[in-house]
């Protein structure tokens, strides 16, 4: 698999905010990329009253490893012992040095960060006492259905629907109900129409609330 990999190609907006040159859309806001994954992922899946031991997040575009930091932290910070478990799907993974850039923004999460990309520096998985992740290189739409294990939350963070269209195809958003616990949630910052049919159609009851920032709104969800 590993001779199939694409880095993802950038260019950068004051030096700060990585932005993909293939889908011509940055990797998290302009406002603050930490503040929106606390608002539409951490929040929109009331991670911070269900987390227990086993818990398993998931997600669709792993980017500059954001996501999976800001979780980390809030893992322990709820109190939490036992290794978190999280999963990400990547078509075209940064290179670590860019995600290093990325991640400077929010000295917060330094810690993590180092330990993260010291451990990707030896493959796309990370084990620590708290944390148990693997980033799953390749189209979604493919490594997805030979994936067997059910997560507790999906985060969906592809790249606009306008941009990246084949992130939010109905086949793959019912792959990811498919890998669901019963319960289990989504959520992510869009509220395209689209999106919303193809995941009420997968399974999901889905509500739309209040967006990030200057967004008018975002999608949350359950599996039914």
């Amino acid at each position: 698999m590993c001779d199939q990999i694409k880095n993802a190609s950038l260019k950068w907006h004051n030096k700060t905010i990585p932005i993909s040159t293939v889908f011509d859309d940055s990797y998290f806001s302009i406002y603050d990329g930490l503040a929106e994954t606390k608002h539409v992922f951490l929040s929109g899946n009331n991670l911070s009253n269900r987390f227990k031991k086993g818990f398993h997040v998931a997600e669709l575009g792993f980017g500059s490893g954001l996501n999976l930091l800001a979780t980390w932290q809030l893992w322990l910070k709820s109190g939490q012992t036992t290794p978190l478990k999280f999963t990400s799907f990547e078509a075209f993974p940064m290179a670590l040095k860019d995600m290093e850039q990325a991640l400077e923004s929010w000295p917060e999460l330094n810690h993590f960060a180092e330990e993260m990309l010291k451990q990707l520096e030896n493959g796309w998985t990370i084990n620590t006492t708290t944390l148990n992740a693997e980033i799953i290189i390749g189209d979604a739409r493919n490594t997805l259905k030979s994936y067997h294990q059910l997560a507790d939350a999906w985060f969906l963070d592809g790249f606009s629907p306008a941009k990246n269209p084949e992130m939010w195809e109905k086949n793959l958003l019912t792959l990811v109900a498919d890998h669901t616990s019963l319960l289990g949630t989504f959520s992510t910052y869009t509220a395209a129409g689209f999106v919303r049919r193809h995941l009420t159609q997968a399974g999901f009851e889905v509500e739309r609330i209040k967006g990030f920032n200057k967004k008018r709104h975002m999608s949350i969800g359950y599996k039914l």
